[in-house]
């Protein structure tokens, strides 16, 4: 078995996510976006909007500056669609056939929250009603439907028995969803949605989906265990196994050994292994590349943990803390803001990781947020006091000498 280096390894998955590429020089199009979700296969959404959306940085990262109708557009066209990917994800419809399996199980049950699968058991006949209710006024939001009670369905949705069906309804496959400006959900007709040339493809068997998504999860991270592998598209470790094992057997991972990695590991057949990462760039929470805790502590040696919903006296980095990716290191992190009102970027904690050249990495992350600022149309970055990089990150913002 192949024995590969931790910064071999760091390399292999950072090229699988598109890092090892430059950004577009000229405009951004769709062209562009096609091409990385080639490499992320998905994009998590996410609703906090503390500083964008989270879905929309991604695409920055790896893209740079772009119209930010971009994505929207490609779902509003039909070419992206919402669905459980890794949590709720767009995805391209070309995948659509690849998680009915998925569907299939939802419509038995499984893998359901519990107001879903107690609506599904005790009441089948509304559920139907709302379905006709969907075909016949649709699209519709949650609250176009008739029912108004509110019955808190768990401690942090407080969900209407509509809400639960329409949900449900949309695990299931019968129908999906596009997001309004809002960030809500309208719901309608898959078949009304999505393109009839994606929705009349055969549907592959259980075991052949998983073992494509799996290969694709593969492609996405480059290098990675089985439980890697398996949390990519949230599948079961346990019934994966024989999936992966096919996969090994066809040539498309190669089972090896990564410095440092108490696992096996598997490494897709077709993974670049780059001598050199050059990328720049903030990351969300939610980005593939981060999203798994443990695999990022495990490839970067990056201890992070989001503390969103950490009470604040507690929280030892920030609220909306983003890593920041410099080279092949995660070399810092940023506490980020947008001030739309005072059209600001708000810095408002920024931490260096120990051992890393500080003015060096503090110039390069205030080039960064100026382009992150300029991009979401704000006038200036406002640097606060907190943080062990926050001085020579100011010292780097007086040194530009203007405004961003």
């Amino acid at each position: 078995m192949e024995r590969l280096s931790a910064a071999t390894a760091r390399r292999i998955a950072l090229a699988a996510q598109g890092f090892d590429e430059p950004r577009p020089a000229g405009r951004v199009d769709r062209r562009h976006a096609r091409r990385l979700f080639q490499h992320v296969q998905l994009v998590q959404i996410d609703s906090v909007n503390v500083l964008v959306r989270s879905q929309e940085l991604p695409v920055f990262a790896r893209l740079g500056p772009h119209r930010r109708d971009l994505i929207p557009a490609m779902a509003a066209d039909g070419e992206l669609f919402e669905y459980w990917g890794h949590i709720a994800s767009l995805i391209p419809v070309a995948l659509h056939p690849l998680f009915r399996f998925k569907m299939e199980q939802a419509r038995r049950g499984v893998g359901m929250w519990t107001g879903m699968t107690r609506l599904l058991r005790e009441r089948p006949e509304y559920l139907a009603t709302v379905l006709d209710d969907v075909k016949a006024r649709g699209p519709l939001r949650a609250g176009d439907l008739r029912d108004g009670s509110r019955r808190k369905r768990d401690p942090w949705w407080s969900w209407d028995e509509a809400k639960v069906a329409l949900e449900l309804l949309f695990y299931t496959g019968d129908v999906t969803a596009r997001r309004l400006p809002n960030f809500e959900r309208e719901y309608d007709l898959t078949e009304r949605v999505l393109p009839a040339a994606v929705l009349e493809q055969p549907t592959p068997t259980e075991q052949e989906s998983r073992r494509e998504l799996l290969a694709r999860s593969a492609q996405a991270l480059g290098i990675g265990t089985a439980r890697d592998l398996c949390d990519y598209f949230r599948l079961n470790v346990p019934k994966s196994r024989a999936a992966v094992a096919e996969l090994v057997e066809m040539g498309r991972l190669v089972p090896v050994e990564v410095e440092g990695w108490p696992q096996p590991a598997y490494l897709d057949a077709g993974a670049r292994v780059p001598r050199r990462i050059t990328a720049r760039t903030v990351l969300s929470p939610f980005d593939s590349l981060v999203w798994d805790r443990d695999r990022t502590e495990r490839v970067f040696g990056f201890h992070y943990r989001i503390e969103i919903y950490t009470p604040a006296p507690k929280r030892r980095f920030g609220y909306y803390v983003l890593p920041f990716l410099l080279g092949d290191e995660l070399v810092a992190r940023v506490d980020l803001k947008s001030d739309r009102q005072a059209s600001a970027l708000l810095v408002q904690a920024s931490w260096g990781e120990p051992g890393v050249y500080e003015d060096e990495v503090a110039e390069e992350l205030h080039e960064e947020l100026v382009e992150l600022a300029q991009w979401l149309g704000l006038e200036r970055v406002i640097i606060g006091s907190k943080g062990d990089l926050a001085g020579a990150l100011r010292r780097a913002s007086a040194g530009a000498g203007h405004g961003l």
